[in-house]
This record gives C-alpha cells, structure tokens and sequence, in this order.
C-alpha cells in the first residue's frame, strides 16, 4: 500500500512543531547601516548540545514531484538551518517521534525568500532542492561525536503537489 502526501505551502505556523521558518515578512525589527538595512532580528533557534555553530555550503541534485520518501533524518545534538542561495523552491518534510521513531510525515513547497531551521531532533527530510543549483548555507552542530540517526520507511510514501 501507498501513502500519497500531499505538499502543502509552507508556513511559520505549519511548522512551528518542528523549526523555525526564517523569512524577511512585516517590518524590519529596526533599521541598521545609516537606515538603508531592515534587521529582521533573530529569526531561528539555533541550538547545539556541545560544539560550535558552522557553516557549510550543501550543492543538492534537484528532484520533481511526485517524489518517493524512503527516509528521514535527524540530529539529536543541534538544530540544522538550510538557507537557499538562490530564489528556487525546495521541498521540507518534516515527521513527528513517537517513543524514536518517526510517524505521520507532511510536506511543504518554499516560495522565494523563505529558509528553515529544524529544531533539534526533528526528523527530517533530505535536502530536496525543485531547482538548480540547489545551492545552500547550512548552519548545523560542528562538535565531536554522532549527530546523525536515519530511519528507513516499511511503508511507501510519495510526496504530490
């Protein structure tokens, strides 16, 4: 049997359970560099249990729906920000735990100017760009030690717009 999951837009209230969207939406929280810069202040909750804060640059291969989801992941010891470099889509899929294991997994579809955080230890998707060059700064846990628990799905999902 078939789960079909549908990609709904995201928003900061649809997945708030699970991270933070980080987007520049109403006004600026002040004004900075002579009032030519809205600071849109402190829009994610980054968190690490040790390490330090780092920042990567991920290149992903981009992927279409409808799009099978074989796997989520998560990082137990930090939170994980994805910040696109370029104005395309991408696919977030989150899942909640029960008692370690993921269940009931959604989607959503980024619109232009929107970056995530997954809060730490929330099982997630893969990087899933719907654009080239599937370019991002990713902000994770740079520390020693396994940050890193995969779960492979018995049940066949497939995610649709």
């Amino acid at each position: 049997m078939t789960t079909r999951i549908k990609a709904h837009p995201l928003t900061a209230e649809a997945l708030a359970p699970y991270g933070d969207v980080m987007e520049a939406t109403g006004a600026p929280d002040k004004l900075i560099n002579q009032g030519k810069c809205g600071r849109f202040h402190d829009r994610a909750n980054l968190d690490f249990s040790d390490g330090k804060a780092g920042i990567s640059i991920f290149q992903g291969e981009k992927e279409t729906l409808p799009l099978p989801l074989k796997m989520v992941e998560r990082h137990p010891e930090g939170s994980q920000a994805f910040v696109p470099m370029s104005a395309g889509p991408f696919l977030v899929v989150v899942a909640r735990d029960e008692d370690g294991t993921p269940v009931n997994p959604i989607a959503f579809l980024t619109k232009p100017g929107q970056a995530i955080n997954f809060h730490r230890g929330t099982w997630h998707g893969v990087l899933a760009p719907l654009s080239e060059p599937g370019l991002f700064a990713v902000i994770d846990r740079i520390g020693d030690g396994a940050n890193l628990e995969e779960h492979w799905f018995d049940t066949e999902y497939i995610i649709e717009e």
